[in-house]
């Protein structure tokens, strides 16, 4: 053994760890287990309920069945009872227990008895066991009791032993991955002695269930079941425990189980054999179904739906494969799949069209499954049925119509060919008549080809081999080519026909495939929730053609209620309070299933691989198929999936919008914090010093100033985060009116008259430049921000020069200055908010330019930074304008 061996698997760790934590938020399942009714478990339960009571355990009653037993009905006393809801179901008041009130009142511990009741009609759930299981995930952890017959892999074995059938079961994997397991017994002695008593039944019910259910025979046999299965379940837990923990053991190497199925009945012993079998072992298991040519009848495909169904409850996995050749699918199947036992039934019927088949199917398996073990469940039927089913003719699915349309065709073709015999002779008639069932083959079955075949070989021989009108045939040539005649026109109409069957069942499966292929390469170039929701409206309607209605979760993590108005049905209240039970809980319900199966729609969860993004409800014609089943959930995988990328994106990108603001508001407050300090100081030292002492007034001129000068700047710096505001909230509305550019460049040196004084600042209008239509107020705040910024940043002394023209419909601003002008990589950066060069003097908010190529923005200019070719930097807006051509608006400068 290596150094590293005995280290964790770190992805095993992972997964256990996630497993503990999933396991964490979900309520505690115990199971009071029983061999049948009357060992006490219902008692036991309420017992143990009494002991975490004295223990300060918060325990409700959720439903307890007393059968009027006096000791049990006294232990019910001292626990809060939920009232049970009321049910009308044929006239009948029937009680269930309330679901609802159990978890609104959200207890540590409830009581539910008889785990596998049936629940009436109209309740959320069709099986109690359904409404433990929404209770535990509710963080609610549930007492329960349960006998063994109710094990749905053990009710056909109860059945054989008591001959009474159990109607109410429950899957094996809820009784598997039950937290705890106690074990309730009685020895038969004594439970046949409490029976006698009264204990259990009334007196005449117990005599009648002694003669019948409760023989000791009956009770021991199911005693031994009830504790072989808790012995298994804690030999089970005991490896589990032992490999969660490392603990070195004599581990059996990993066992597969492949079970095999078909359409038949028998198929669900096989189920229910193999998945005791593969618990007793420690063993997975799923199960196959291999699709031939035979074409399903309509009895044939609902019992496969239920031997379908059966495997899900048992918790079997199972893929459904197309191959005309069985053994060999299967085989390779298991051999792909690491599989090391091989499950199947012994062959129980036997018709004419076995003796085609190449070897018997046992034997064939048996040799090709090379070191897979193979397990063959014998049949249990009658004697007096061994004949009907070793004899029985093949089962057939074309109606006659098909029979009656391909014996007209053959006659018809015999009419011809004997207008014609004089002309073609006898041998050409049988070419004629094979061509004849060969085309036959392209679009009729089995049954109506093997009587075309027959037909027309008998029609050949009566009235075309000589003699004719007779059935006698005089040359031994003749009778060869009869014969020939009939086994080839018969197997090239069968093979055709199989070609036929399965060419179409391929052609499906390519359709679906191709049509899933779509579905994919579509959604990978869709970007948004809408063009996705659309997708998946246009392949429901193409493939599925049902009415839907796909409900998305909002920001609030809830389901949307707002559906919209394209969608093909509209909800009800009570349908839409279902959508919302189907999104919390993620599991299918409403038409077709064992959850709320009243309303007329289906509704599916949209589950990603991390969260729930929606429901979708559609209505469907009629149930889907497996094929059609398995179809529509690879759909569903599809479309969750990418609506799970969408919201994902989506809240990335609301993140990213969130982080941004983050670093906009930390910017903006280390920026104005310290831009506010300032003038404020300022003001408030001037002040203060105004007030406190009394100065020469040359003095209070000075301060007076200081504080005019700080109130400017602080009345700057409020006015650019107001037109900021204004900017990011998409109010800035220029009104234009018509506007002289002097009246503009002298506004705005007037207003920076202080700032301009170190500077030599110019200003050039061409003579001829005419009246244009702007907003004067925001194009002078522009100006105001552009000449403000060159000041400081502008060498003193140096020239600042303001220049207007008119040209190709524009207004163009140029502002140049001889200064350093900017760094090639910050040219592109001086416009964004809050952006401060490097070199830039301390002071200012980085707001200013930002401003300009808002406003600028406004009027639908554009505004761009250069550095001159000298040196300095050039700021150049262009605005389309209007120009006014009324000569007495036209100015001449002197």
């Amino acid at each position: 053994m290596g150094p590293d061996d005995s280290r964790p698997n770190p992805d095993e760790l992972l997964a256990s760890l996630l497993n503990e934590e999933e396991k964490s938020k979900r309520g505690k399942l115990k199971i009071f287990f029983g061999m049948c009714a009357g060992v006490g478990k219902t008692y036991t339960m309420l017992k143990a309920a009494h002991t975490e009571k004295e223990k300060s355990c918060d325990i409700i009653i959720g439903y307890v069945e007393t059968h009027k037993r006096i000791e049990t009905a006294g232990l019910v006393k001292g626990f809060e009872v939920i009232p049970r809801k009321t049910y009308d179901y044929k006239s009948t008041a029937v009680q269930e227990m309330d679901l609802d009130a159990i978890i609104s009142r959200k207890p540590q511990i409830v009581l539910v008895d008889e785990l596998a009741h049936t629940n009436a009609p109209g309740s959320r759930h069709a099986k109690r066991y359904q409404d433990v299981l929404e209770i535990l995930d509710n963080g609610i952890n549930v007492y329960t009791t349960l006998n063994v017959q109710h094990l749905e892999s053990r009710s056909e074995t109860v059945a054989q032993i008591t001959g009474i059938i159990v109607r109410e079961t429950l899957p094996d994997e809820i009784f598997e991955n039950a937290d705890e397991v106690e074990v309730v017994d009685l020895t038969p002695d004594e439970l046949l002695h409490r029976l006698s008593e009264g204990k259990v039944y009334t007196p005449e019910r117990s005599r009648e269930a002694i003669e019948n259910f409760f023989r000791k025979g009956n009770i021991t046999a199911l005693r031994e079941m009830a504790l072989r299965i808790v012995a298994d379940r804690v030999d089970k837990q005991l490896h589990d425990y032992m490999q969660h923990k490392r603990i070195r053991g004599p581990w059996k190497s990993g066992l597969h189980l492949l079970v095999a199925i078909d359409y038949h009945h028998h198929s669900t012993k096989l189920l229910r054999w193999a998945k005791n079998l593969s618990y007793s072992m420690g063993a997975d298991i799923q199960a196959i179904y291999i699709e031939t040519l035979h074409k399903l009848t309509p009895r044939e495909r609902e019992q496969l739906d239920k031997n379908f169904n059966l495997a899900k409850q048992l918790g079997i996995k199972f893929r459904i494969i197309t191959n005309y050749d069985i053994v060999k699918a299967i085989v390779d199947f298991a051999q792909k799949e690491n599989v090391t036992h091989i499950i199947v039934g012994k062959p129980r019927v036997r018709n004419m069209l076995s003796m085609f088949r190449l070897g018997n199917f046992v034997k064939r398996l048996i040799r090709y499954s090379g070191n897979i073990d193979v397990y063959i469940l014998g049949s249990d039927s009658q004697a007096k049925d061994y004949f009907k089913k070793r004899v029985s003719i093949p089962s057939y699915t074309s109606n006659i119509r098909q029979y009656v349309t391909v014996s007209f065709f053959v006659i018809l073709s015999a009419i011809i060919c004997h207008i014609l015999e004089d002309y073609i002779g006898y041998q050409v008639v049988s070419f004629v008549l094979l061509f004849l069932v060969s085309i036959l083959a392209l679009f009729f079955g089995t049954g109506p080809i093997l009587l075309a075949a027959t037909l027309s070989a008998l029609i050949w021989d009566y009235f075309f081999i000589p003699p004719q009108n007779t059935l006698h045939i005089e040359k031994p040539l003749d009778l060869l080519m009869l014969i020939m005649f009939f086994i080839i026109a018969l197997l090239n109409g069968i093979l055709t026909s199989r070609i036929r069957r399965q060419e179409k069942k391929i052609r499906i499966r390519e359709e679906r495939t191709q049509a899933l292929y779509q579905l994919a390469r579509e959604l990978t170039m869709a970007s948004g929730i809408d063009e996705v929701s659309k997708i998946a409206v246009r392949y429901i309607q193409k493939y599925f053609n049902s009415d839907y209605s796909i409900i998305l979760k909002n920001d609030l993590n809830q389901l949307d209620n707002q559906v919209p108005n394209d969608v093909k049905i509209k909800l009800t209240e009570n349908e839409l309070s279902i959508a919302a039970w189907v999104y919390k809980n993620s599991v299918k319900a409403g038409k077709n299933t064992d959850t709320l199966p009243s309303t007329d729609y289906t509704f599916y969860p949209l589950t990603g691989n991390k969260d729930n993004m929606g429901v979708l409800a559609i209505k469907h014609p009629h149930p889907f198929t497996q094929g059609e089943e398995q179809f529509w959930e690879a759909f569903l995988s599809q479309i969750s999936g990418k609506f799970e990328r969408e919201f994902l994106r989506n809240a990335a990108r609301k993140a990213y919008i969130l982080n941004e603001s983050d670093k906009l508001y930390k910017t903006l407050f280390n920026s104005i914090s310290h831009e506010l300090r300032i003038p404020v100081a300022t003001i408030m030292g001037a002040s203060d010093t105004l007030l406190s002492q009394s100065y020469p007034e040359e003095t209070k001129l000075k301060l007076y100033s200081e504080i005019n000068t700080a109130s400017v700047r602080l009345n700057r710096l409020i006015e650019n985060l107001l037109n900021m505001s204004r900017l990011e909230s998409g109010r800035i509305t220029p009104h234009p009116d018509w506007c002289d550019v002097h009246d503009l460049a002298n506004k705005v040196a007037d207003n920076l008259k202080q700032e301009l004084l170190p500077f030599e600042f110019s200003t050039v209008i061409p003579a001829n430049m005419p009246l244009v239509f702007i907003d004067f107020g925001l194009i002078e705040q522009v100006l105001h921000n552009l000449v403000l910024n060159t000041t400081q940043n502008a060498p003193t002394g140096t020239n600042i020069r303001l220049k207007f023209f008119y040209d190709s419909g524009s207004l163009t601003i140029q502002l140049m200055d001889r200064g350093k002008g900017f760094p090639p990589s910050e040219l592109t950066l001086v416009f964004n908010k809050f952006y401060r060069g490097k070199d830039a003097k301390t002071g200012g908010t980085g707001l200013g330019l930002s401003i300009v190529k808002g406003f600028t923005e406004a009027h639908g200019g554009t505004v761009i930074a250069e550095n001159r070719q000298n040196g300095g930097a050039i700021f150049t807006i262009k605005i389309p304008v209007k120009i006014s051509d009324m000569n007495q608006f036209i100015r001449h400068d002197e």
